[in-house]
């Protein structure tokens, strides 16, 4: 009688193993973006500055970029599938001496800022780790579907993370959510860890570019300036971030600053931008997005940033700031998820994780200094003036109104009309609208040989 060894158990792959991952990711984000809310108020409770709230976005921002290249690098070299769960267990143990120092009872900002430090290193490896698996994981067809589904990791917990948190942080205080926290980050590595994720296959292009750690990790940078298209696309995102980055730092502080520390306002306002973020993701996921994809991005921003942005700045209560993030929100699935799919279907698998950090680095440059203008700007020049009779106070007063909050008003709805001048000569120039024809598929470049590891 021959002797019958038991079959391996065969690991979910496929759309399968995909959304076992996202399940897994969205719990964890949920409990992150607690943690965000709560250090938000207590950063804002301590100081009630805007330039403080946004040096932890600095902190955490210029590591990240920093070291993206060489994550990048890091991430076509090696499993994609251990670096995602890398990225997972550093920022899981970041989060572990956050909840240690606060558990201790001795927080501090410069605590915060080095923990924040931490969190930009390990991050930079996740991003284009995720990104770079979703090509292996589902078919070509599947990757709008897909995108917009990894869009509702970004939006989804913010439903209900900032409720939750608001409601929590009484009886459990911050340390109670960074135990939370904790916790599920365990899920999101668990998740990981039961599902098959290939190897992207090998191609002509990826073998050209290998060679040692610093020339693969300038690679990246390489392949997109030598494709106009793509730069193109891209600098749509470089100059739309540096807009949308300055106001963003401002949107719970003028939220803040107007309803004098209402945290159930600033909660309600976030999980309102959070649904229609749910929304949109969700319809992507179901549409899939335009056919002709550079038409999602540019129609993206272009509405969420007139109907959304510009006039959130305006708003003094619930009655403008509501619908108008409704707008700014539930086109990022759109905006995301379209550009997403064009890099995804352009850059050959083996060579996305160099492409794909480079391409984050490019668009999100402005970023470290992007809170340090607002900061400035709102805490500076613009509140003061907009608090006392100025000739700024005169004209735009009737508009904005004065007091607490005008200042950063102003300034979100100035850098709203910046984002869709954006939007428009994007559009104008043919090198980025006819991106999806002047660069080609991958897959009419190369015949690629599988590679079947996990």
């Amino acid at each position: 009688m021959e002797n019958s060894s038991p079959k391996p158990l065969k690991r979910p792959a496929g759309m399968t193993g995909f959304s076992i991952v996202f399940v897994g990711q969205l719990i964890s984000v949920v409990a992150t973006q607690m943690t965000s809310f709560a250090l938000t108020l207590w950063i804002y409770g301590k100081t009630s500055s805007a330039t403080a709230l946004g040096l932890a976005q600095v902190f955490y921002i210029v590591p990240f970029l920093i070291i993206s290249p060489i994550a990048g690098a890091m991430v076509d070299r090696y499993n994609r599938k251990l670096m995602m769960m890398i990225s997972d267990i550093g920022a899981g143990l970041a989060t572990t001496i956050l909840l240690v120092i606060s558990a201790l009872g001795i927080l501090q900002l410069w605590y915060l800022y080095a923990v924040m430090t931490i969190m930009g290193l390990v991050g930079a490896f996740q991003w284009p780790a995720y990104s770079a698996a979703i090509t292996t994981m589902v078919s070509k067809e599947q990757l709008g579907r897909a995108n917009g589904m990894m869009s509702l990791i970004d939006a989804g917990p913010g439903v209900i993370a900032p409720l939750l948190a608001g409601a929590l942080i009484g009886f459990i205080k911050l340390t109670g959510i960074l135990v939370i926290d904790v916790v599920t980050y365990g899920i999101a590595i668990l998740s990981l860890a039961i599902v098959f994720v290939p190897q992207p296959a090998h191609t002509e292009e990826g073998e050209k570019a290998k060679s040692n750690i610093w020339k693969e990790s300038i690679f990246g940078f390489k392949y997109i300036f030598a494709r106009r298209g793509l730069l193109g696309l891209l600098c749509i995102f470089l100059v739309g971030n540096l807009f949308s980055g300055i106001a963003g730092t401002l949107f719970a502080p003028v939220i803040l600053a107007r309803t004098s520390n209402n945290s159930v306002m600033m909660g309600t306002v976030q999980s309102t931008a959070a649904i229609a973020a749910v929304a949109g993701g969700l319809i992507m996921s179901v549409w899939g997005g335009f056919k002709r994809r550079i038409t999602g991005v540019v129609l993206g921003w272009g509405l969420s940033s007139l109907f959304g942005m510009m006039l959130f700045g305006f708003g003094r209560s619930l009655v403008v700031w509501i619908p108008t993030v409704m707008f700014m929100t539930v086109f990022g699935a759109l905006i995301n998820g379209s550009s997403q799919a064009i890099w995804q279907s352009k850059v050959e698998p083996d060579l996305q994780g160099r492409v794909f950090a480079s391409r984050r680095m490019i668009a999100w440059i402005t970023q470290p200094i992007t809170p340090i203008i607002a900061g400035t700007l709102a805490d500076y020049v613009l509140e003061p003036a907009m608090k006392t009779q100025t000739s700024l106070s005169n004209i735009f007063g009737p508009y904005f109104g004065t007091g607490p909050g005008a200042g950063m008003g102003l300034l979100i709805t100035l850098c709203g009309i910046g984002c869709v001048l954006t939007a428009i000569v994007g559009y104008s120039l043919p090198v980025i609208r006819n991106v999806e024809d002047s660069v080609p598929d991958h897959d009419r470049l190369n015949k690629a040989e599988a590679v079947p590891a996990d």
